[in-house]
């Protein structure tokens, strides 16, 4: 089958053997100053154009520039597309591109026998190898026998090919993950043009450097063509069945989280303010959201976490659709402030993108541990709603779910995203504006109470019998003055209060209007009839149905859900988890959400937890699952 390519006709091209293959996992790894997330990332949008199904798993240091040719500097990025449905960033790389020892040394292990290494020979200097421990050659000593690996000098094929710009060596290197990406580009007959226009628009400022990086990608595409070692190309036809008609565009966790919290506000029709403190893996967030001013969109970068929910609070108050933006640590220096929009009963979105912890912990890497923080981390009785996106396409629809129970009940909602959904990506079909949920709200505008004396009179902590929630005011409408603070409230009227009948009905209501949230009814696929359900929630969803694929695809019977609500749970919850003989729940965490479950329905639910800072692997919890429909 051909295909059509920008790249220029090669003199001395032959005829080469084209594969079909059904799925490719390709793992991208150098230097944290490489280029491997560039490259990856404009891999994946020529795939996601191309139709493929496809998830993204971006790897990389916590420091800006690590220590150059060491493991703690290895920056990767794994990309699996297919042209069928699929779930995850994939387990075992077929193909992996080695820029340098280091590279090599940190990434062979998770290659399964036969898979594809090309190296960058130029960096295997007697050196580099032994900053890294290689005591000889591992291109040499026979340690690759089982791989079939391509040795490219990537630096000097590229260096060569742009010998007529007018740049040093060290310039000119600097384009060799571009030569790196032409060759893929060839290999697996991605398009070419848009990573062409995407540099050109990347370097506009700096046509040269635009010109030597295309010449670049060209001269990698035109090796794949002409040299013998690569004897074969691969073809992964476009996912044409997995996806429901519509546009689609890739996307990745934290974009789809953005664009979900610009449609809540225009679907509100409130001005969205963000209040926040730059934080990995959050600050993706802060960054696009500062480029939609022309949406009603104000970001406020602040001076620390504290300052950041401090003002989101108050654009709460004036009216806004409020959001605060931050990682496990910045919501522990959030926690007085939460307290507070939940004496105030404001809406007020509060977006913790999970990372390794506890204190600073692993910023760059993984980790679904703060469910319990978000749960209690507070003083007092302080119940906070929540949501979880399961998918980086995901985290628009959690985005305005989140948005949609903060408004109608008056609360703050905690939203639960983690690094693997925020630098994940996946194909996302854009939603038609007509299937956007309405989040119209109601300001207060007049009196709501009539006093015994026939006097009308505005309470703000007058509440809808259906939702409990207050209403909203905004400061300045007359008539509707009114007193905010933290310390306790009388019921109706808002003034302060230390009568303790009425503190024990306020901390009753206020739980009682998050117990009465309407939340669907927890859907469980079972179609076999399994005794044994696994049930998640946030990121686990990938791997946990792929692991549940796997088991059904060899004749195993295993039911599955996933929760989106945590707070509260579905109503059904504890209706499906009693259908089953055994639950099991697994979590990057040392149990969260099983601590939970047994606590709220006495079940006992089987933990099984990794907190590596990497994505559970389909096979890993594949084989766990199978022990425990066996019963082990």
């Amino acid at each position: 089958m051909s295909v059509e390519t920008t790249a220029p006709a090669v003199a001395g091209a032959v005829d080469k053997e084209v594969r079909r293959l059904d799925r490719v996992i390709i793992r991208f790894a150098g230097d944290s100053g490489d280029g491997m997330q560039l490259t990856g990332d404009r891999f994946t949008s020529e795939t996601a154009s191309f139709g493929n199904d496809l998830s993204t798993l971006p790897n990389f240091p916590a420091e800006i520039r690590a220590p150059a040719g060491t493991l703690p500097g290895v920056s990767s990025f794994q990309l699996h597309f297919a042209d069928h449905d699929i779930l995850t960033p994939g387990d075992a790389p077929n193909v992996l591109v080695a820029m340098n020892p280091a590279a090599l040394k940190a990434n062979i292990g998770d290659l399964p026998r036969g898979a594809e290494i090309i190296v960058n020979t130029d960096e295997f200097t007697k050196r580099a190898m032994q900053k890294v421990g290689y005591a000889a050659s591992p291109l040499e000593d026979g340690s690759l026998d089982g791989f079939h690996v391509h040795p490219v000098p990537l630096t000097t094929l590229t260096v060569e090919a742009l010998k007529e710009f007018d740049l040093t060596r060290k310039e000119a290197e600097r384009s060799k993950n571009m030569f790196a990406l032409g060759l893929l580009s060839w290999m697996y007959h991605r398009p070419t043009e848009g990573t062409e226009t995407f540099l050109r628009s990347k370097f506009a400022k700096k046509p040269d450097i635009a010109a030597a990086n295309i010449a670049a990608f060209r001269a990698g595409w035109n090796f794949g063509e002409t040299t013998e070692d690569f004897a074969v190309s691969y073809e992964v036809a476009p996912a044409a069945t997995a996806f429901p008609p519509g546009v689609y565009r890739n996307i990745s966790g934290n974009l789809a989280l953005s664009y979900g919290l610009v449609a809540a506000s225009r679907q509100a029709d409130l001005p969205l303010f963000l209040g926040s403190y730059p934080i990995t893996p959050a600050s993706d967030i802060l960054h696009e959201l500062s480029k939609h001013k022309n949406f009603g969109v104000r970001t406020f970068q602040a001076e620390d976490e504290i300052a950041g929910i401090g003002a989101a609070l108050g654009a709460a108050f004036g009216g806004s659709l409020a959001v605060t933006t931050t990682s496990g640590p910045g919501v522990a220096l959030k926690s007085e402030t939460i307290g507070l929009a939940v004496s105030l009963e404001l809406p007020l979105l509060v977006v913790d993108i999970q990372r390794g912890g506890p204190s600073t912990g692993l910023p760059t890497k993984t980790e679904q541990a703060d469910l319990l923080q978000a749960m209690y981390g507070r003083n007092g009785e302080a119940p906070v709603p929540v949501v979880a996106p399961r998918t980086p396409a995901d985290c628009f629809d959690a985005a305005l779910e989140a948005a949609r129970i903060a408004l109608a009940y008056r609360t703050p909602v905690f939203l639960l995203s983690d690094g693997y959904l925020a630098n994940g990506s996946e194909p996302w079909r854009v939603p038609e504006i007509d299937e956007l949920p309405d989040l119209t709200v109601r300001f207060a505008q007049g009196p709501n109470h009539t006093l015994d004396d026939g006097t009308e009179v505005f309470w703000p902590y007058k509440r809808d019998p259906h939702t409990l929630a207050r209403p909203w005011a905004i400061p300045g409408t007359p008539g509707l003055e009114h007193r905010i603070g933290g310390i306790e409230k009388q019921d109706g009227t808002g003034n302060i209060s230390y009568d303790p009948a009425n503190h024990d009905f306020m901390v009753r209501t206020r739980q009682a209007k998050i117990d009465g949230i309407a939340v669907p009814d927890l859907q469980a696929d079972d179609p076999d009839g399994a005794r044994t359900l696994v049930l998640g929630w946030g990121s686990t969803y990938g791997p946990i149905t792929a692991a549940v694929r796997r088991i059904r695809a060899q004749g195993g019977h295993i039911a599955q859900a996933h929760l989106r609500h945590l707070n509260p749970f579905p109503p059904n919850l504890g209706e499906v988890l009693t259908r089953y003989e055994r639950v099991v729940i697994p979590e990057m965490n040392l149990g969260q959400l099983a601590t939970l479950i047994r606590a709220e329905y006495l079940i006992d639910a089987l933990s099984y937890t990794q907190v590596n800072g990497m994505p559970f692997r389909a096979e890993q919890l594949a084989t766990a699952l199978e022990e425990a429909i066996d019963g082990h």
